[in-house]
């Protein structure tokens, strides 16, 4: 039997996971309803947190989200194929590419040849790069902290095994990167 519509004003995300749940379960015969539950409420925690970083954070210095992960990852890991930035952002290859024109023009990262390879480039962060992330990651971090502090340490550390937990066990099936 179907249950009578919601008032969709009424609902909140909470509410909506619990209508979610029993109709997919009721109406459709689905099982797996605290798996629904785990991965929507996983999707929103990132989403929530992915766009106040790039609003409080990124946009007002005029980047985006996606050039805040392709500088961090050149900080931190770099000079580095694209390939390589691809596989640790979790973005495309072309996408790393088109990311990387802009902020090559903007002063931030330099292309070079590969040595291995003279048909592929390396990315690296220039000075101004560098000094832009030393800037960019103290805001960001504090921003990072605000979001935790509601956890204890033991339980960041419990989430972080969680999620690792969760990516790690993957391998079971296909997944799509």
């Amino acid at each position: 039997m179907t249950e009578p519509a919601p008032d969709p004003d009424a609902l909140d995300f909470w509410s909506f996971i619990a209508l979610a749940n029993r109709r997919l379960s009721g109406e459709f015969g689905f099982r797996h309803g605290l798996a629904t539950q785990v991965l929507l409420t996983l999707n929103r925690a990132s989403d929530l947190v992915t766009y106040d970083l790039e609003a409080a954070v990124h946009r007002p210095r005029g980047r985006s989200w996606s050039a805040f992960r392709l500088l961090f990852v050149a900080w931190l890991a770099g000079p580095l194929e694209p390939s390589a930035a691809a596989r640790l952002t979790g973005m495309s290859r072309a996408a790393v590419s088109n990311l990387a024109k802009t902020l090559v023009s903007d002063g931030l990262l330099a292309r070079t040849p590969a040595e291995r390879d003279g048909r592929s480039v390396r990315l690296s962060l220039t000075e101004a790069g560098r000094a832009e992330m030393l800037e960019v990651f103290a805001a960001q971090n504090e921003r990072e902290a605000g979001w935790v502090e509601v956890l204890t340490e033991a339980e960041q550390r419990v989430l972080v095994l969680l999620l690792d937990k969760l990516i790690s066990g993957r391998a079971g099936f296909a997944t799509r990167r």
